[in-house]
């Protein structure tokens, strides 16, 4: 397709899915260039490409947990080790991968 426009209030989230790691990977730097703030693309897994909101993404959690348990975005510690972890990596105070993270 070449047009979403029909579907993006409609629409939660749309996941692309395929076996070739390399281009999904691909596919989701394309998503971000030709979009760009108008959705949040990440790799949930090397296989899916999730597409939501730009505020429907684990750094938007961060902030959503500061603000409402009054806790300083410098003192919540995230853990993740997949790339849809690294805007929540950028938000918080602390980050920790996990031991099978790759390439973050």
């Amino acid at each position: 397709m070449t047009d979403y426009s029909a579907y993006i209030g409609q629409t939660a989230k749309i996941v692309g899915v395929s076996d070739d790691y390399e281009a999904v990977a691909a596919c989701e730097k394309v998503v971000q260039q030709e979009l760009g703030h108008h959705v949040s693309p990440a790799r949930s897994q090397p296989y899916y490409l999730d597409v939501t909101h730009p505020a429907a993404n684990k750094g938007s959690v961060v902030d959503f947990v500061s603000a409402v348990y009054l806790i300083p975005v410098s003192c919540i510690a995230a853990i993740g080790g997949m790339p849809n972890d690294i805007l929540m990596f950028e938000k918080s105070g602390m980050s920790i991968a996990m031991g099978n993270a790759r390439n973050l």
